[in-house]
């Protein structure tokens, strides 16, 4: 298979379930870009993820898991869903499940209860992956927002577990976020407003 066709040379692509090409600025495809960035951001957070889990373990710190799912297993699983919504977008019959939810949910509330509670906003930063986990939040809030846009205006409709699943997933990167800057001892900083 070669790497390119030239096909979208004049500005337009083809998805799965379409006969006719499409511009590669309809709401679909800039859907489809975001989705395809953010996964690709999660693949660097998943690689430094792994690389600190190991450095932490060498120095006796607390591993970089939850659940006993390290945090490298549970970007790589959300990648593999993003391919899921990726497939739905391109107009496959893939859809994210009820329990895909359900389990994002569960890690979520699991990172919680492994935390302060949540009293005011955070500035970004603490460690280097907590930084890139936030990085990754406002990216996939970004496609989440490109994904309503093709879904309000039914280019495709998307599943409501679909929209559900992008809306958590933000949430989970937040927990990550939290919980990666909590296990290093760093202290969360707190907007100051002046």
């Amino acid at each position: 298979m070669a790497l390119f066709t030239g096909k979208g040379d004049d500005g337009t692509t083809k998805t799965f379930a379409c006969d006719q090409r499409r511009s590669k600025n309809s709401f679909v495809a800039e859907a489809l870009g975001n989705i395809d960035e953010l996964n690709s951001l999660l693949g660097l957070v998943k690689v430094k993820s792994a690389q600190l889990e190991e450095e932490f373990v060498k120095e006796g710190f607390a591993k970089y898991e939850i659940d006993e799912k390290s945090f490298a297993d549970i970007v790589n699983n959300v990648q593999q869903n993003l391919f899921i919504v990726q497939a739905e977008l391109a107009g496959s019959d893939m859809r994210i499940s009820e329990e895909k939810v359900k389990e994002v949910e569960a890690i979520v509330n699991s990172a919680e209860s492994k935390m302060p509670p949540i009293k005011n906003f955070f500035v970004s930063g603490g460690t280097e992956l907590a930084a890139l986990f936030d990085f990754s939040r406002t990216v996939a809030r970004r496609a989440e927002r490109r994904v309503i846009a093709a879904h309000e205006n039914n280019d495709p409709a998307i599943s409501k577990f679909t929209l559900a699943y992008l809306n958590r997933l933000s949430s989970l990167l937040y927990a990550l976020a939290r919980l990666t800057n909590n296990l290093a001892g760093i202290a969360e900083d707190k907007p100051v407003y002046r």
